[in-house]
């Protein structure tokens, strides 16, 4: 039986959960969430605590049991405290800054490189070499924070480019001088 998926989900105060035609909305403070749950999954509320529980024993719903629990939960944050990413720009010359909704990077090419906030993420930038993305769909902003560090991955030779504020760049040796 999956350690996860036995779980109980402790639905917060202030947040309204429905189930409806196999799919299930969140609602709270930071926003709406909505999943789709596979049909083998049954879910059930009551009182304040949502349970899921599968069928019979099959690899695919054994599978399904603890990533439909983990789902339902990551929603609950994040429609009480949200997700954030954070993101760090190095090298010379590198910056950042927030113009309106845009996010205007200058990562060393020829043109800046310019990103939009979209309606469920929003992007602030503390100081010129750090982005911080937040939003309540975790999938979401952990998407959105890789789009970002696309545009300029960090190299293994002096660091440069965009990396989360967590990752370790492993650094690479110099090419050797003569002797």
């Amino acid at each position: 039986m999956s350690r996860i998926g036995r779980k109980p989900i402790n639905i917060p105060a202030g947040v309204e959960v429905k189930l409806e035609n196999g799919v299930m909305t969140v609602k709270g403070p930071k926003g709406t969430l909505t999943q789709k749950i596979n049909p083998n999954m049954a879910v059930e509320i009551n009182d304040g605590i949502i349970e899921v529980k599968r069928p019979n024993d099959e690899k695919q719903n054994r599978s399904l049991h603890g990533l439909t629990r983990t789902l339902i939960a990551n929603m609950m944050v994040g429609v009480t405290e949200g997700y954030k990413k954070e993101l760090q720009v190095n090298g010379v010359g590198y910056r950042v800054q927030k113009q309106g909704k845009q996010l205007v990077m200058n990562l060393g090419y020829s043109h800046n490189v310019v990103m939009e906030d979209t309606e469920d993420i929003t992007i602030e930038v503390p100081g010129p070499n750090s982005i911080i993305v937040h939003g309540a769909d975790k999938q979401k902003v952990g998407q959105f924070a890789a789009e970002i560090r696309e545009k300029r991955p960090p190299e293994p030779y002096k660091g440069k480019g965009i990396k989360y504020v967590d990752e370790y760049i492993r650094r690479k040796e110099g090419k050797a001088g003569k002797k």
